[in-house]
């Protein structure tokens, strides 16, 4: 049921994805905040991925994808064309199509300000934003064997998660840090990848060897549009996560968009972030293929930029569903504000690591929305959305 669901749910989108693009091809696109490219960039990048990215390749996403035995269906490609293809290129197109719907849709039509709409759409938003936490704390113990038997989560690991959801609280009370923290984690990301480049001894050659390997995903693209057959669950997993994420962070980001056509808008969001992700995955694979360990240097570094992108997706959830449902500090005050997002986050986030809640739900929670979203258009607003086309080029309506 939930795999019928997750396939209607990306047909759904990539028929969007292309009917707006050819329909506002040269629509420029502005929010209420603007900043350059880099800026949008390096939020859209820290905020929309989360601590996976550092530390899923090396732990567990490799050796899965070479082991073609248990899993036949990964044997079409190599193990680093695999794991690009969960978090690279297409799959982008999530974030374009909430980017561009929030930035140009949503103030005509308002959906989202829907009580029951804007209700389930919070609880969304609070559920990732805690299961980002739970994926911190469960995968510590890998990157901190020097705390620890190197598999079971101690209490150090849930206070270190609780820690991290107070400072990513408090971070959440003015946007200026928000910004700040997403320019600054991205300078780390790329910090990090030269890092290990250098620690890996790959050299420009192996480095090289590997970014080609990359290919076998363009190559084999059309296997990563739909649940994969026999590895299904994990890949649908992904997929489940990235819908999970994509109306939150469409909504957060697009107001940051600085005056980009709906081509270039597109373009930037599936070739820009795949650029440093490719880059990291070839320097990681480098580890796995040689059997090198990481070693106490590379687990700091990692577990350093990891907590900084856990603590960028969360100030940037909880700033959303705060203004969303106006529980903002000028409202409650500071020490009620960071309380009640501490809480609640730290609730969820054991709620998660401990099996009670899935992501799978949530994503499928977050197909309906989308779902709902065409037909409420369609039904009550389509005369008003199909007019956006008669606005005179390189003007948009302002995000709300």
């Amino acid at each position: 049921m939930l795999t019928t669901i997750l396939s209607f749910g990306i047909i759904m989108a990539f028929g969007l994805v292309i009917f707006i693009t050819i329909k506002w091809w040269n629509l420029r696109l502005t929010g209420t905040d603007p900043v350059s490219l880099l800026v949008f960039i390096s939020i859209l990048f820290t905020s929309g991925l989360d601590v996976g990215l550092v530390m899923f390749p090396v732990a567990f996403d490799f050796p899965l994808y070479a082991d073609t035995e248990t899993y036949p269906t990964f044997a079409f490609t190599n193990p680093l064309a695999i794991e690009f293809g969960m978090w690279g290129f297409l799959i982008w197109a999530f974030y374009f199509l909430t980017g561009f719907y929030f930035c140009v849709i949503e103030p005509r039509v308002r959906f989202f300000e829907i009580p029951v709409v804007k209700t389930v759409n919070n609880i969304v938003i609070i559920a990732t934003c805690a299961f980002t936490g739970s994926l911190f704390l469960q995968y510590l113990p890998f990157y901190m064997p020097m705390v620890g038997d190197g598999e079971s989560i101690i209490p150090l690991f849930y206070v270190i998660t609780f820690l991290i959801i107070c400072a990513a609280a408090y971070s959440s009370t003015n946007i200026k840090f928000v910004k700040m923290l997403s320019v600054a984690s991205s300078g780390l990301f790329v910090a990090l990848i030269l890092l290990a480049w250098l620690v890996s001894g790959a050299g420009v050659g192996g480095f090289l060897g590997n970014l080609s390997l990359i290919g076998g995903y363009f190559t084999n693209i059309h296997h990563f549009v739909l649940p994969m057959g026999d590895g299904a669950g994990y890949h649908a997993f992904f997929l489940f996560w990235w819908f999970a994420w994509s109306i939150m962070i469409g909504q957060f980001t697009s107001r940051f968009v600085g005056g980009l056509k709906t081509q270039h808008f597109l373009l930037a969001l599936l070739v820009i972030p795949s650029i440093p992700l490719a880059i990291w995955f070839s320097v990681l694979y480098h580890f796995y293929v040689e059997s090198i360990p990481l070693g106490p240097l590379m687990n700091w570094a990692m577990i350093t930029v990891g907590v900084i992108f856990v603590v960028n997706s969360f100030d940037s959830l909880i700033r959303l569903y705060t203004d969303n449902l106006n529980l903002t500090t000028d409202r409650l005050g500071l020490l009620p504000y960071l309380a009640l997002n501490v809480g609640m986050l730290s609730v969820l986030t054991y709620a998660f690591s401990s099996g009670w809640l899935k992501i799978d739900w949530i994503g499928a929670i977050v197909v309906g929305i989308m779902a709902a979203a065409v037909l409420y258009i369609l039904a009550r607003h389509r005369r008003t959305v199909a007019e956006i086309d008669d606005m005179p080029r390189g003007q948009s309506m302002p995000a709300e």
